[in-house]
């Protein structure tokens, strides 16, 4: 007999992902990566940074242009950079990639996205027009920010508390005296 014939029928080639109660799709998202407290901020920085990039859509009109649409490419690159890192930390991608990689990567986008958001939000509130959506997307703006900018004071303060690995004592192969 055959290998294949004995082995074909107690074995998958390919075996799903998934047992169990999560299937589907399901099994390869997860929001367990993120303490409670950063999985609430993450999704604020997704919703605020939408909600600022929808409000300033929405102006019809602009006497000086130029703090509207820094302020357009900086709400929307925030909400594409939020976006891409939720998803980063709730598929399978985080195990496959250097998970201090990743919150590196995660601490350098939220202080640049922050810092930035801040920039184009006092720009934007110095050149606007005074329309309800201008100010909705200004109030949208600068909470955005700040909420990024808290995250990042968090990731600061959590990377602190964790312990630092402690250097091996020099081992000396020869005398000091010699």
């Amino acid at each position: 007999m055959e290998n294949g014939a004995v082995y074909r029928s107690t074995t998958e080639a390919h075996p799903g992902p998934a047992r169990g109660a999560r299937s589907g799709l399901a099994a390869y998202f997860t929001l367990r990566r993120l303490k409670r407290t950063r999985l609430i901020l993450k999704l604020l920085q997704l919703v605020l940074s939408l909600l600022a990039f929808i409000c300033e859509e929405v102006v019809s009109q602009c006497t000086l242009c130029g703090g509207l649409y820094f302020f357009e490419f900086v709400s929307c690159s925030a909400f594409l950079l939020s976006l891409l890192m939720l998803i980063v930390y709730c598929i399978p991608v985080y195990d496959k990639v250097d998970p201090a990689k990743v919150k590196s990567s995660d601490f350098y986008i939220t202080v640049g996205t922050g810092l930035v958001f801040l920039v184009a939000s006092i720009f934007f509130s110095l050149t606007h027009d005074s329309t309800t959506a201008e100010l909705a997307a200004i109030v949208f703006g600068f909470l955005a920010s700040f909420v990024f900018l808290s995250d990042f004071f968090i990731m600061v303060y959590e990377k602190r508390k964790e312990p630092r690995p402690r250097k091996p004592e020099a081992t000396v192969s020869e005398p000091l005296n010699a």
